[in-house]
């Protein structure tokens, strides 16, 4: 289990940014910002275990309709994306639960267990209207260490988030990412019928995230690095919260 906090959102209500459309999402448009980061190429996963198998592929879950504007889960690719991830961990207020403040290879060393392990946990960018804004961890929670402290299912999928930038936190982005996100886990990963977080219990804008989110609260747990809240998004009751 990756030693992270699931979420730095502290807000309920989001606002569409500017000129954003949620109409458009199949069609998504990269902004010169986006171009810069990611060369030539349109967003694709890195060739390795982490882009496909046991989690069914996220590289090719999005773009997906938003009301902040459409969304899509990049693969991260080191060499690409470091500077900015470790910039995001080296912000106070993402340090306090992730822990991953520090140099470059700090990071470095986060990441690269995952993109060359066997592909049960995959490091993302969130890209929000052509913007990346967000990291995030999508993994198998039942192949996890955190199946041994609560009574894990087969596919149990697990979310770790942080929202990057400042002026994207306290409006309500989290709780939006955090629904579409979930969604996306389900609508691809048939075998998948419950997403998980594992968030500090202290950190309530994260659970707040979360419910507002349609996860609900199951118990509390004792994690080696933390005391965590357990929430849990229900395929049976996803249109019901």
């Amino acid at each position: 289990m990756p030693p992270t906090d699931a979420s730095t959102d502290a807000g309920t209500n989001s606002a569409p940014r500017a000129g954003s459309s949620t109409e458009d999402t199949l069609d998504l448009r990269l902004t010169d910002e986006l171009i810069a980061l990611f060369g030539d190429d349109t967003p694709a996963a890195a060739p390795g275990p982490a882009a496909g198998g046991l989690l069914d592929a996220p590289a090719d879950w999005g773009p997906v309709p938003t009301e902040a504007g459409p969304f899509q889960l990049v693969p991260v690719r080191i060499e690409r994306d470091l500077p900015l991830i470790s910039r995001w961990m080296n912000d106070p207020a993402v340090a306090a639960f992730w822990d991953l403040a520090g140099p470059e290879d700090v990071t470095a060393a986060h990441l690269r267990p995952q993109l060359d392990g066997d592909g049960r946990s995959a490091p993302c960018l969130g890209v929000l209207a052509g913007v990346p804004m967000s990291y995030w961890e999508i993994y198998r929670a039942d192949l996890d260490p955190l199946a041994r402290h609560y009574p894990a299912r087969p596919h149990d999928t697990g979310i770790h988030l942080l929202v990057g930038g400042v002026a994207d936190r306290g409006r309500g982005l989290g709780t939006t990412l955090l629904r579409a996100v979930a969604d996306l886990v389900l609508d691809n990963r048939p075998a998948c019928a419950r997403v998980v977080a594992e968030p500090d219990i202290r950190n309530a804008p994260s659970v707040s995230a979360f419910l507002g989110a349609g996860f609900r609260f199951s118990a509390e747990l004792d994690l080696s690095d933390k005391r965590a809240a357990l929430m849990v998004r229900d395929r049976a009751l996803r249109n019901l919260l």
